[in-house]
């Protein structure tokens, strides 16, 4: 007799890794919304040092749960997974603060058309037609979106596209490191940096100001915010050390659309007709470079 399937069964089966993204993609788009409610009251740079401070305790909490050794033999990749990391948050918030969330998202998006360039000369993997392609198509995408027909180029887009590719950097050196190091660690690494850039930024810029705030709901959502934000690194993190890389990337789509409704719900209008071309292209060239690396990785 054999056994009946039933809604649970199917979700206890599936891909732990889609559901770690899944999860990730959704409180990363809250995240951004918090982030994007912050912005009206705090630069930047400070939202990513408060976020990354708190985020930073709530990691050393756990080691005294449960204590984790210590590798020395990947340090460098650990710090660089850091820095591109933090890089990549403060270019994103910075977006977030500038244009409407859900196009700091889309832009962010386009990393694994990074990661599939990077592979391409850092790594000596073959471009095919189809993956270039891809590329082609989802960088029309971003151009749709940073819509330059007659008009200035947006410096915030050009930002937005220049964090997704640290982002794409990210990513690619937790799969270097996913064996070596907990977790956690590889989380503190990027938290701990993502403290200390926003540091120097207050120490020798002038564009940078720290300040301490008295209003409790400024202090309410940054507590909120490093929560959410540490359990999306953690589900994000998890995620691409349990599946391929190019099945998350696929999956991690999905924060599109929570971060437009999130988006309308703060008072951003709907994507217009340019700007949703721009998303269907981008979405369409992901799944392709997606498609392209699980085959080969069959």
């Amino acid at each position: 007799m054999s056994e009946k399937i039933t809604p649970l069964s199917k979700l206890k089966s599936m891909d732990q890794g889609i559901l770690f993204m899944l999860l990730s993609a959704l409180i990363s788009a809250l995240n951004g919304a918090v982030a994007k409610v912050l912005s009206e009251s705090m630069d930047p740079i400070e939202i990513v040092f408060y976020r990354n401070l708190l985020g930073v305790l709530i990691i050393l909490y756990s080691f005294k749960k449960v204590s984790v050794s210590f590798d020395s033999s990947k340090t460098h990749l650990l710090f660089l997974r850091g820095v591109f990391g933090s890089l990549a948050m403060l270019l994103f918030f910075y977006t977030i603060a500038t244009i409407p969330l859900g196009e700091a998202v889309v832009l962010n998006k386009t990393s694994p058309f990074f990661v599939t360039i990077l592979a391409y000369y850092l790594m000596k993997e073959t471009l095919t037609l189809r993956t270039f392609f891809a590329l082609l198509i989802g960088f029309l995408g971003v151009i749709f979106i940073m819509k330059p027909f007659g008009i200035e180029i947006s410096f915030e887009h050009i930002l937005g596209v220049l964090g997704g590719f640290f982002a794409a950097a990210a990513y690619a050196t937790i799969k270097k490191i996913k064996n070596v190091y907990d977790t956690r660690v590889i989380m503190l690494s990027f938290m701990g940096i993502g403290m200390i850039i926003p540091i120097l930024l207050f120490s020798f810029s002038s564009y940078a100001h720290f300040q301490l705030h008295s209003d409790p709901i400024v202090w309410v959502l940054i507590v909120i915010m490093a929560v959410i934000s540490t359990a999306s690194q953690w589900f994000l993190t998890r995620a691409y050390s349990l599946s391929q890389a190019s099945i998350i990337g696929v999956v991690s789509y999905t924060n599109i659309p929570f971060a437009i409704g999130f988006g309308v719900m703060l008072g951003d209008s709907l994507p217009d007709s340019f700007t949703f071309i721009g998303i269907v292209l981008i979405v369409l060239g992901g799944i392709m470079v997606s498609k392209k690396d699980n085959k080969k990785g069959t």
